[in-house]
């Protein structure tokens, strides 16, 4: 049986405009306005939702995207943002003025991780870990392919790219995911996983 993924990011929050690191923030006015006129535009991709099995990450903005999306997700912890440890909250120049160094290794190499936070390669493996998972779950309807869609952070979906591809983490940095971007993944016995243009 064949498998269809939608990977949605969550919708532009305050801290991203701020230039802040996450800390479970919320959608402010403009966000939910983008997530609530993005369930029309996205409809065609989402004309399967009603059957789909729907996951969203357990981060506040994440969570109220699928909701403004008119999806009733299910939480799952694997799906959260990259863990960014000491740098939670703070800003991106505060950070690079105390840390440079640690932030320029941060951008530049996939191994490399905030103090007490986690590298871009263990996101990778992490949401490997769940794809693969995913496509191994056998599913009971009798329909020939299965529908899954998943709101998530773009850091995520990055990681989901680079393990669909087989690719290095190290191209991590060459991959934008924008806010409310939908990427299609599809898995299939004969092919395995392959990336594909989002329906429109």
């Amino acid at each position: 049986m064949n498998l269809r993924l939608l990977l949605i990011s969550h919708a532009p929050t305050a801290a991203m405009r701020a230039g802040r690191f996450p800390a479970d923030d919320p959608l402010d006015a403009r966000g939910l306005a983008a997530a609530t006129a993005a369930r029309t535009s996205l409809n065609p991709s989402l004309k399967f939702s009603d059957d789909a099995t729907t996951f969203v990450s357990p981060a506040l903005c994440a969570r109220e995207t699928s909701t403004a999306l008119g999806l009733i997700a299910q939480t799952d912890a694997t799906l959260a943002d990259i863990a960014y440890g000491n740098w939670r909250g703070q800003r991106l120049n505060e950070v690079a003025a105390r840390t440079p160094d640690a932030l320029a290794a941060w951008t530049r190499d996939p191994d490399a991780a905030p103090h007490g936070g986690e590298s871009f390669s263990q996101v990778v493996t992490r949401i490997g870990r769940w794809l693969d998972a995913l496509a191994a779950t056998p599913d009971n309807a009798s329909a020939d392919e299965r529908h899954v869609v998943a709101v998530t952070h773009a850091p995520v979906i990055r990681a989901a790219i680079v393990h669909v591809l087989g690719a290095s983490p190290a191209i991590f940095s060459h991959i934008e995911i924008a806010p409310l971007a939908v990427v299609e993944l599809q898995h299939s016995q004969q092919r395995g996983w392959s990336w594909w243009p989002a329906s429109s």
